[in-house]
């Protein structure tokens, strides 16, 4: 996951609604399409598929 830092590092600071699993930006405090503040920052690594 180290060949493109730049995008990685965006990716990073990404947070994500656990409500509507919609992308938010970095430093918000609620979600901006339901309102929601229960939010979780997007995962460092991807997960492999099944």
């Amino acid at each position: 996951m180290a060949r493109f830092s730049i995008a990685e590092a965006d990716m990073a600071r990404i947070w994500i609604c656990r409500k509507c699993k919609a992308r938010n930006a970095a430093g918000v405090s609620k979600c901006r399409k339901c309102g929601s503040r229960y939010l979780r920052p997007k995962n460092k690594t991807a997960r492999a598929k099944k």
